[in-house]
């Protein structure tokens, strides 16, 4: 069965954005972006809450065609092409996207579905809202966390309303020169 694996950039004090959205704060450089790359070239899936997607899908189908596009902007504006999307939202309708799917009802059902048929891991990218109805739903198996050297005080947490403890195992960390730190979780469901 595919695994939900939870893709974010995070402060030390556990917070995905500030009090109105702003991610700012975020440390991101070609060491980080080529780390990135290597894994997400490896997924076929990627899972969004509405905004994050709304964001994703007015700047990276035509990244990579501007004159004077990065590496990494000319390499994720492939796979973001490439990729089948699956966006949680009330709002959207599937009618004009392309390789998109569209769940608005039946989420857990609907996800379950998704996580038996054949492919990578699926990469829930951002997506504070849709992540906290996920964990809610126990639907995440992992956490792929990369915390940035600073305390926000506020903002939009990961973790939200958890209602259950979750149990998680350490897979792999992995210091950046800029001082961010990627810790790679699995949930322990034993």
């Amino acid at each position: 069965m595919r695994k939900i694996i939870s893709f974010v950039h995070i402060s030390l004090d556990g917070f995905v954005a500030g009090p109105n959205g702003e991610m700012n704060w975020i440390k991101i450089d070609e060491e980080i972006f080529d780390h990135v790359g290597k894994r997400i070239s490896k997924t076929d899936t990627a899972l969004y809450g509405r905004k994050t997607y709304e964001m994703m899908e007015n700047y990276w189908p035509a990244a990579g065609n501007k004159p004077g596009a990065s590496k990494h902007d000319i390499e994720h504006s492939a796979w973001y092409k490439k990729t089948h999307k699956v966006v949680l939202s009330r709002t959207l309708r599937e009618a004009d996207l392309t390789n998109t799917t569209i769940i608005s009802d039946n989420v857990s059902d609907r996800i379950n579905e998704i996580k038996k048929q054949a492919g990578s891991e699926i990469l829930l990218f951002g997506s504070p809202t849709a992540t906290h109805s996920l964990i809610q739903q126990n639907l995440i198996d992992g956490y792929w966390l990369f915390v940035n050297p600073i305390i926000l005080g506020e903002g939009i947490p990961l973790f939200k309303n958890v209602q259950d403890k979750t149990k998680l195992k350490l897979l792999t960390t992995r210091q950046f020169t800029c001082g961010v730190t990627e810790l790679n979780y699995t949930v322990d469901r034993q």
